[in-house]
């Protein structure tokens, strides 16, 4: 489903996937508060049945088609015969569509504990905190019996004590750009309204710590971006760059070779992302220092 890339991994106290029926279910906090989402899709009718709970259940339910990659369009995007890669994903992922949440901090939140880490430690890390400060769902909660929390408000994040971050594993560094945007929560909010994506990358990166891949994730998934590629991602310029030309190349040269596709950049990424394409491993995958200066040097 379109919405896939919102999971936070296994386990995930806001994203549960129903398998049997492929329904989301899907907990976040709205403007006029928290609600838990269900969305069904009917496939052999191109429709999705949408329910909600909670104060934020209205709110929710418009956003629904935004949340679908409804505003999304390939208008402009043409892959080149010189990626068959890329030609190929396209044609297998032709219903792919950037979703648009209009959940800034929650996105910020998240980024900002991805920071640096691996997925599976920042996963665990998001998963430790929700369960700890975040807010039961409303409603009937998820199918499988598992305890569905709505992420905690940026009031909330503020609150959360020193030690509860370092168990959660997630040290001051990325825990000081979660508090930072929880004190500018309002002005992140208020980037929805642009439409220009350089400045909503630049307002995003005016928070200290917040560099061009934090600011990425966050327009992917809060604004909906088909531009905002993962540049200084430990693999994705390699991975990209391997599916288009077969060679392995750092964020400058794939952003030049990438330079085509601009308005679509991240589209690449996703389609060959979908596709199964990524640069050879070498060696055992290990996990990456996380409370270490020289680990958190880099703005990302």
């Amino acid at each position: 489903m379109v919405i896939g890339g919102l999971r936070k991994g296994p386990g995930d106290p806001a994203y549960v996937f129903e398998a049997g029926r492929r329904t989301v279910w899907r907990a976040t906090r709205t403007p006029e508060g928290a609600v838990l989402i269900r969305l069904t899709p009917y496939s052999g009718v191109g429709e999705v049945e949408a329910e909600a709970w909670g104060p934020g259940a209205a709110w929710a339910l418009d956003g629904v088609p935004e949340l679908l990659g409804e505003a999304d369009s390939w208008e402009g995007f043409e892959p080149l015969a010189e990626h068959p890669a890329l030609v190929d994903a396209a044609r297998r992922f032709a219903d792919f569509r950037v979703p648009r949440t209009r959940a800034v901090f929650e996105a910020m939140a998240a980024a900002g504990i991805e920071q640096v880490v691996t997925g599976k430690e920042a996963f665990a890390g998001w998963r430790m905190l929700l369960r700890e400060y975040g807010e039961p769902a409303p409603g009937p909660g998820s199918p499988d019996g598992r305890k569905m929390m709505v992420p905690p408000s940026p009031e909330e994040w503020r609150m959360i004590p020193s030690w509860q971050w370092l168990r959660a594993g997630v040290e001051g560094r990325r825990s000081r750009v979660v508090i930072t945007a929880a004190t500018r929560a309002a002005a992140l909010e208020r980037t929805l309204e642009l439409t220009d994506g350089a400045e909503i990358e630049r307002r995003l990166r005016s928070l200290p710590g917040v560099g061009v891949w934090t600011a990425a994730e966050v327009r992917q998934r809060a604004h909906g971006d088909a531009d905002a590629f993962s540049f200084a991602d430990y693999h994705v310029s390699r991975d990209v760059s391997y599916a288009l030309t077969g060679e392995e190349l750092d964020d400058e040269a794939c952003a030049e070779l990438i330079e085509p596709y601009r308005g679509h950049r991240y589209r690449v990424q996703a389609l060959l992302s979908l596709a199964g394409h990524h640069h050879p491993r070498y060696g055992p995958r290990k996990s990456l220092p996380t409370h270490t200066p020289g680990a958190t040097h880099r703005l990302r």
